[in-house]
């Protein structure tokens, strides 16, 4: 069956598409199938020019290059993003949290993160996730009639996760996917004022909920081998604690990175699944092949679109010469499409190995919480299939309209068993 990524750009207007592409002004029809517009990229202009100093690079070998060698290439985005945001809440968290920094604070921050989420860790989150998932199916079950899978089931087993990793109390948990939809909705490539406004007002609520929350956890510490919270605020025995903005915005940004991903990995498996019906009966007759499905998902449909980097010095990219502090905006939906990296990449292939894609990042700054996102994933998957292996999803779904960000709002589907 043909999918979103087998529509061909017609010869000869490749190049064209190629030359004309904008982050910021992208073409009609860009949201719901950027794949074309990213083979034209891959093949016309792998290092293109997008500003003043600034290129989109779009091939695997490239970003790979790039996300690994953090001497020449900067995670810091002091620079990008203080015209974006100005001096406010978006720039003060941006500019604070793990993922847009260098060490020496990126080292100590994901050392304790990577602590708390060791493979130890994470399997001991596996009975909390089957009960939680079998409990979203019950309910959908009960429900009957038509379902959301993102609302009733996708975006809720993250935001549960990640609560239970910082033990944020169940009845405090209702505006947390509000705020991080809004966070990480003002990182998209054209920002409008009211995105600003909502994330700025979201940072503002965040951190002042978050205040109150440390300020308990102090008073009465949680086990540091299970809470994520607690071992934050003890810091590390010898690399010492984090600043109270340091930890504060890196509670955000555990929480922003956990439910975006993996509500999108989810809800885009079980799109894929439908649309896809060959693999989902694949899939469904040999169960053990979960483990490499969801790696597939997360390589055919990537749930972060775009990474982005400083050079620290002249660099030569695909023979483009560039100066320091040129930006980088690395395209992952592209170099996960790469036919120099997988063959035939365009087909979707639940058993497909090698898979070396580019979803998670790669070197020192590859997401640390992405074997909790995997298991999240693959139980997810596999409990609801077991339960409902021929759903069907029931009129169109709805499509977040970001760039930086792929999967759905709503995706409505009838379960049947």
């Amino acid at each position: 069956m043909a999918g979103a990524g087998d529509t061909l750009v017609k010869q000869g207007e490749g190049a064209d598409a190629a030359a004309a592409f904008s982050l910021t002004a992208p073409p009609a029809g860009f949201v719901d199938d950027p794949f074309p517009v990213y083979r034209a990229l891959r093949e016309n202009a792998p290092v293109k020019p997008i500003g003043d100093n600034a290129w989109l690079l779009s091939h695997h070998a490239d970003l790979e290059r790039t996300y690994k060698d953090t001497t020449l290439f900067s995670s810091d985005k002091k620079v990008e993003f203080a015209p974006k945001f100005g001096d406010g809440y978006l720039f003060e968290h941006h500019t604070t949290s793990l993922v847009f920094n260098d060490p020496p604070l990126h080292t100590r921050v994901r050392r304790i993160l990577a602590g708390a989420l060791n493979p130890r860790a994470v399997s001991a989150l596996e009975p909390d996730v089957i009960a939680l998932v079998d409990r979203l199916l019950d309910a959908m079950e009960q429900k009957g009639g038509t379902v959301d899978l993102i609302e009733d089931f996708a975006a809720a087993i993250p935001i549960e996760v990640i609560g239970n990793l910082l033990e944020v109390p169940h009845d405090e948990r209702g505006p947390l996917r509000d705020w991080s939809l809004a966070i990480l909705g003002a990182l998209e490539p054209a920002l409008t004022e009211a995105q600003f406004r909502r994330g700025e007002e979201a940072v503002r609520d965040f951190l002042a909920y978050l205040e109150t929350l440390v300020a308990r956890r102090r008073a009465r510490p949680g086990d540091p081998d299970r809470d994520m919270l607690t071992r934050l605020i003890a810091g590390e025995r010898n690399g010492g604690k984090l600043s109270e903005a340091e930890l504060l915005h890196n509670c955000v940004f555990i929480l922003n990175a956990g439910h975006e991903t993996t509500t999108n990995l989810i809800g885009n498996a079980l799109e894929l699944l439908d649309r896809f019906e060959d693999e989902r009966a694949r899939l469904i007759a040999d169960p053990a092949l979960i483990a490499p499905a969801i790696e597939e998902v997360l390589r055919y449909e990537s749930p972060n679109q775009l990474g982005n980097r400083r050079t620290t010095a002249p660099v030569e990219i695909g023979g483009v010469a560039m100066p320091e502090g040129s930006g980088l905006t690395l395209c992952i939906g592209a170099a996960n499409r790469d036919p120099a990296a997988f063959d035939d990449p365009e087909r979707f292939d639940i058993a497909r190995k090698p898979n070396r894609h580019l979803a998670f990042a790669s070197g020192p700054h590859q997401c640390t919480g992405m074997n909790v996102a995997r298991l999240e994933g693959r139980i997810a998957i596999a409990r609801f299939l077991a339960r409902f292996p021929h759903y069907r999803l029931h009129g169109a779904a709805t499509r977040s309209q970001r760039i930086r960000f792929r999967g759905f709002t709503a995706i409505p589907a009838r379960l049947e068993g």
